[in-house]
C-alpha cells in the first residue's frame, strides 16, 4: 500500500531497537537452536560420517566445509549469527565409535556379548553397503497398540533396542565433551555465539514429543553432567525435573524447546497431560518456566496450523508434512494438539479453568538438518540427512518406514532474536522473555508492539522502536487491561532480506476465549503491497508469482521491500482474553524441489510444491482483562 525510505533498516546488520527499560540499543540476529552432527545416532547412519560440530560451526561462520555426503565444497549464502549444536543425548556418539572402533564397552556377559557383537557387524555391514537407514529403522517405534490413552505405557512403545549395546554412557561423555570443546572454541562474543545444548528424543509409539535443551552456560558446567535423553525418561515432565535438579546442583540455567509437534499424535499441546491427568496450575507454571519459547517451522513441516482448525485462512498448509516416525503405516489423524495456533487458544481457555496458561510461548525456527550444515536457504538446501542432499539422491531409500522423501521437505527455518548483543547471555535472556520470531528461512526483519494509544505517524518514525516501549510491550509481553474500553494498538514493521524477495502482505493473528469458553480466531490482512483491495470478507487478492518454472528465477516486479503499519483491532471485547501475533507474507519464490527437479532434466518434482512462500511469525503478545 505504500513504501517508506526507512534507510535505518535497510542494512544487512543494522536493524535495531531501543530496550525496554534502558537506553541500551537492541540488535536482531538469526541463528538456528536445532542442528545435528556426526555424533547424533541418525545422522550417521543416514552417511553423516564427517561433518562434526567443528564442520558446523565453520559452516555457520561462513566458511566452505566439505560436504560429509558428497564430498564437494560448500558454503553457506549468509552466515548465522548463533548456533547450537543438538545432538540426540540417545547414544550419542555411539555409532560414530562403534565404527571408529573407539566404542568404551562394557561387560554384559556372555549372551548380550554375542547379541551386541551381531548387532555391531550388522551396524558396520549396514554401513559397507550404504543401507544404514534400514538399520536406523530397527530403532524406530511402532504405533500404538490402543488409540488414546498414555503412549509411553502403551504395550507396543519401545526405545527400539537401544540396550542391545549395553551402557555407553563413557562413550556418550567423550562425545560430550568433543561437542563442549568445540563450542569453546568457536565461541567470539560480539561475533558468533555458541550455545550448548542437545536433543531429548522421546517418540512414544511414533508420537514426537521432541525438545531441544539449550543451556547459556559454558563448558565449566557442562563439563559437570552428560545429556538427560529419552532412554531415562519419555515423560517431559521428567526431564523438567532434571532440569531443575542439575541446575540447583551445578548452578547452570536451561530451557527446553519443542519442535515438530505437527507430529506429535495431538500429545504436544493436548488438554491433558502426555499420562492422561488433567493440567492443573501447577503444572502449566513448570511448563511455561522451562518452556517459553517453541519451533513453528523447520525441514519436517510447519506447526503454525492447519486448515482443519483454520478452514477460512487462505494459507494455512504451509509445508504440511505428513510421515510419522516410526515403523508402521502412518495413518496420519490431524489433531489440535499437533499445532500452535490451536494450542494457543486452548492455553487461554485454560488459563479460565485452572488459572495458569501452559502454552503461553514465544516463537522460533530453526532447521533440524542432520547434515552438520545449517541450511535455511532453498537455493541452498543440503538436505535433512546427509544422504538426500543432492538431487539423485532425493528419493525414499529402501528400509525407510516412514515414506518421507528429501522432495517432501523445504529448507526452513530460523531463530531470530531481539538481543543488546550477540552473546550467550543476551541471546539466552531474549529466549527467556519471548522477543524472538521465527521465519521459514529468509532473513525478514520484523518489529511488533503491542499498546493502546501510539502517538500519531508512529508507524513512520524513525523511533519506531523508543515508541513501542515507551507506549507499548514488545513481542512476546503482556498487555494489561484498562478502564478505558479502548481497543489495543499495534505497531509492525517489516523489511525483506536483502538478499531475498519482496514482501507480499502483513497480517496479524488474533486468538481469543469468550466468556462460555469458546475458542474463536481470525486473520486480518493489515498491510500489503500493490493496488489490491479488500473483498467483503477481508480477503485479499494474491500478489501474484514471477517464478519462472524452466529456470528456478524469480523477479522483485512485484511486492515491496518494506512495510510499517498501526492497526487497531476493529472487533476487540475488553471482556475477552486474546493473543495476537504478526504473519509476514513474501512473495512466491522456487523451493528446492523446483531446482533439483530442473538439475535432474525432469518437468516438475516428482513430491512437493515447485514455488513457495516463505513468511516470518513473531511471537504473541497476551492480552487479559483487568
Amino acid at each position: 500500500m505504500r513504501s517508506l525510505a526507512l534507510t535505518l533498516l535497510l542494512s544487512v546488520t543494522g536493524l535495531t531497537q531501543a530496550s525496554e527499560g534502558t537506553d541500551t540499543q537492541t540488535q536482531v540476529y538469526f541463528g538456528d537452536t536445532h542442528l545435528h552432527t556426526t555424533y547424533s545416532f541418525d545422522a550417521f547412519l543416514n552417511q553423516n560420517f564427517t561433518a562434526d560440530p567443528d564442520t558446523s560451526y565453520r559452516w555457520a561462520k561462513g566458511e566452505p566445509v566439505i560436504h560429509p555426503f558428497n564430498r564437494t565444497r560448500v558454503q553457506i549464502g549468509t552466515p548465522l549469527d548463533f548456533l547450537v549444536v543438538s545432538d540426540h543425548a540417545e547414544m550419542l556418539g555411539v555409532m560414530r565409535a562403534i565404527r571408529g572402533e573407539t566404542i568404551q564397552w562394557e561387560d554384559v556377559g556372555l549372551y548380550a556379548s554375542f547379541k551386541r557383537w551381531l548387532a555391531v557387524r550388522q551396524l558396520n555391514e549396514a554401513l559397507d553397503e550404504g543401507t544404514g537407514r534400514a538399520f536406523f529403522a530397527r530403532f524406530l517405534p511402532k504405533s500404538a497398540a490402543v488409540k488414546g490413552g498414555d503412549p509411553v505405557a502403551d504395550i507396543n512403545n519401545n526405545i527400539g533396542g537401544i540396550a542391545i549395546f549395553g551402557d555407553t554412557s563413557n562413550t556418550s561423555s567423550d562425545a560430550w565433551e568433543d561437542i563442549i570443546g568445540a563450542a569453546e572454541r568457536h565461541n567470539e562474543p560480539g561475533v558468533f555465539t555458541s550455545l550448548l545444548g542437545w536433543e531429548w528424543s522421546s517418540l512414544p509409539t511414533g508420537a514426537n514429543l521432541h525438545r531441544i535443551v539449550v543451556t547459556p552456560d559454558g563448558g565449566d558446567k557442562a563439563s559437570q553432567y552428560i545429556p538427560f535423553g529419552s532412554d531415562q525418561s519419555q515423560y517431559p515432565e521428567d526431564l523438567w525435573q532434571w532440569l531443575a535438579d542439575t541446575g540447583e546442583r551445578t548452578n547452570s540455567r536451561f530451557i527446553s524447546i519443542p519442535h515438530n509437534s505437527n507430529i506429535s499424535k495431538g500429545y504436544m499441546f493436548a488438554e491433558t497431560t502426555v499420562k492422561g491427568q488433567p493440567i492443573t496450575a501447577d503444572y502449566a507454571r513448570t511448563r511455561m518456566k522451562w518452556e517459553p519459547i517453541t519451533e513453528v517451522t523447520q525441514i519436517k513441516g510447519d506447526s503454525e496450523t492447519h486448515a482443519k482448525f483454520s478452514p477460512d485462512d487462505e494459507f494455512a498448509d504451509f509445508e504440511t508434512y505428513d510421515y510419522y516416525i516410526q515403523t508402521t503405516k502412518n495413518n496420519t489423524e490431524i489433531s489440535p494438539g499437533d499445532y500452535i495456533r490451536p494450542a494457543l487458544k486452548l492455553g487461554l481457555a485454560l488459563e479460565q479453568k485452572v488459572g495458569a496458561n501452559p502454552y503461553k510461548f514465544g516463537f522460533i525456527g530453526s532447521t533440524d538438518a542432520h547434515s552438520g550444515l545449517a541450511s535455511p536457504e532453498e537455493n541452498n538446501f543440503q538436505g535433512k540427512m546427509a544422504a538426500d542432499s543432492t538431487p539423485e539422491t532425493k528419493a525414499p531409500a529402501l528400509g525407510n518406514p516412514t515414506g518421507a522423501s528429501g522432495w517432501d521437505m523445504s529448507a526452513s527455518g530460523l531463530a531470530a532474536v531481539w538481543a543488546s548483543e550477540n552473546s550467550r547471555e543476551a541471546i539466552y535472556a531474549a529466549f527467556k522473555r519471548k522477543e524472538t520470531y521465527a521465519t521459514s528461512g529468509p532473513r525478514l526483519r520484523v518489529q511488533f508492539f503491542a499498546g493502546w494509544d501510539f502517538p500519531a505517524g508512529a508507524e513512520a518514525s524513525d523511533d519506531f522502536a523508543a515508541i513501542g516501549y515507551q507506549h507499548g510491550v514488545p513481542m512476546g509481553g503482556d498487555l494489561a487491561g484498562t478502564d478505558s474500553g479502548a481497543a489495543p494498538q499495534f505497531l509492525v514493521r517489516a523489511v525483506k532480506d536483502p538478499v531475498d524477495a519482496n514482501l507480499d502482505r502483513v497480517q496479524m493473528v488474533k486468538g481469543w476465549v469468550d466468556a462460555a469458553g469458546e475458542q474463536h480466531e481470525m486473520v486480518y490482512n493489515i498491510d500489503w503491497s500493490g493496488d489490491r483491495q479488500l473483498d467483503a470478507d477481508g480477503k485479499l487478492p494474491a500478489v501474484g508469482n514471477t517464478v519462472d518454472l524452466k529456470s528456478a528465477r524469480y523477479t522483485n516486479t512485484i511486492g515491496q521491500a518494506e512495510f510499517a503499519v498501526k492497526w487497531k483491532d476493529p472487533d476487540f471485547d475488553p471482556a475477552q482474553s486474546a493473543f495476537y501475533y504478526a504473519r509476514v507474507l513474501q512473495i512466491p519464490t522456487p523451493r528446492n524441489g523446483l531446482y533439483d527437479s530442473l538439475a535432474l532434466g525432469l518437468d516438475s518434482p516428482p513430491r512437493g510444491a515447485k514455488a513457495i512462500q516463505e513468511r516470518a511469525y513473531t511471537s504473541p503478545v497476551w492480552y487479559t482483562p483487568q
